[in-house]
């Protein structure tokens, strides 16, 4: 496991809790957590667990996982994704049920353009350079658009 960067993850708790307009001692209830303990988190002097760190998120409405990237219990690969989430459920326009669509499509996007390691790791949609010339019918060569003689020709072939 990744040794905690605390002092960063502090500052960026603090952060956090200032722009989601809480007092130390608000945050610290809503986490169910000791001001105290709280108070040293932000400072950098101790180490919260996973757990805690999950209380904290879910008090200032925040994925877990972007606590986890900021303590450095979760790889940096994942950053990207984590932030795009935590800003999605951190908008304060959008009301829980808007915020939960978003994340759902976006979810779905992802899929969708995910590497598939069958096809040699490139994302769904990206240009290979292979398969069919774009404008045409796939397995004819035919342009799409070209009139033809019967309505056959335009379709899809059979596999």
């Amino acid at each position: 496991m990744a040794s905690l960067n605390v002092g960063t993850l502090g500052e960026f708790l603090r952060e956090q809790r200032r722009s989601a307009q809480l007092s130390l001692r608000q945050l610290a209830d809503a986490a169910g957590v000791s001001n105290p303990y709280l108070s040293q988190i932000e400072r950098g002097l101790r180490k919260p667990s996973a757990e805690i760190l999950q209380q904290l998120a879910k008090a200032l409405r925040i994925s877990a996982e972007t606590l986890y990237v900021q303590a450095g219990i979760l790889d940096e690969r994942e950053r990207d994704e984590t932030e795009t989430r935590s800003v999605i459920l951190a908008d304060p326009l959008i009301n829980e049920r808007q915020k939960q669509v978003l994340l759902q499509i976006y979810e779905s996007f992802r899929k969708e353009n995910a590497p598939d390691p069958a096809a040699g790791d490139t994302p769904l949609g990206a240009p290979t350079g292979t398969g069919t010339p774009a404008g045409t019918y796939a397995g004819t060569g035919k342009p799409i658009g070209t009139p033809s003689g019967s309505a056959d020709d335009d379709a899809e072939p059979s596999i």
